[in-house]
């Protein structure tokens, strides 16, 4: 496949894995220095957060339309890498419910498995691809400011208030052009204080030009350095599957 084509889709499918008032007490662009050491410190004492999650994809054009989906998701490190898996629920599931998506990042590897079509895709993160995973990884839980900056350009917003929590609003720009692609900017919300995230928004993009679709991301009951089952997070086919290597 050409990488013109693999690299765009390696990063759309990773970024699914990995929403005030205005703090007037600083000017924003002084204080994202000072944010850019809290999230240095805290990431070098990260070893795993779990986070339920709700997905909210905005569809403008046909029609505008909001699909909504929950789930779970994990981040852990190992050693000097970071492996992460997310499901993603039906509407209104039960416990118990099987998944509509699972996807893991482990292995030097994306897997992303669909229920609907029962296959498994299959992306290595290597190569080409390499510069889009690390990249797409410092926006989730537990990545170093210093990392974020060399894979976005920073804009610090100021801080915000979510569900009582204090937090930073950092506007980001990818310097990936496999990233930048699929998304023009991407906006979090982050306890720096635990580097984890609160919300984002990614502004979707095709070729580059923003196409006024989003995909906003909520997390609650966040879980930091607790002891977790990750088979939970398993890809579990229905019967035979298909899996298709890119």
């Amino acid at each position: 496949m050409p990488i013109s084509i693999l690299k765009p889709r390696f990063a759309a499918t990773l970024a699914l894995c990995i929403a005030a008032s205005l703090s007037a007490q600083q000017p924003k662009s002084s204080r994202w220095p000072a944010v850019q050491a809290q999230m240095d410190a805290s990431s070098a004492r990260f070893q795993s957060a779990q986070a339920d999650l709700r997905q909210e994809i905005f569809t403008k054009i046909p029609v505008q339309d909001t699909e909504t989906r929950t789930g779970q998701i994990y981040f852990e490190r190992k050693g000097s890498v970071t492996q992460m898996g997310m499901k993603l629920l039906p509407p209104e599931a039960k416990p118990g419910t099987p998944p509509l998506q699972i996807v893991e990042f482990k292995g030097g590897k994306l897997r992303s498995y669909d229920a609907g079509s029962n296959q498994i895709d299959s992306f290595p993160a290597a190569g080409k691809n390499q510069s889009t995973a690390e990249a797409l990884m410092t926006l989730g839980f537990g990545g170093s400011g210093t990392g974020l900056a060399k894979s976005f350009a920073v804009t610090d917003q100021g801080q915000e208030q979510i569900d009582g929590v204090s937090v930073e609003k950092l506007d980001l720009v990818p310097r990936d052009q496999g990233i930048k692609n699929n998304f023009s900017h991407v906006t979090i919300w982050i306890d720096a204080s635990r580097d984890v995230l609160l919300k984002q928004i990614f502004y979707l993009a095709s070729g580059g030009t923003t196409t006024g679709d989003t995909r906003t991301v909520y997390f609650t009951n966040i879980r930091l350095n607790q002891k977790f089952d990750e088979g939970l997070f398993a890809i579990v086919c229905k019967g035979k599957c298909t899996t298709v290597n890119h």
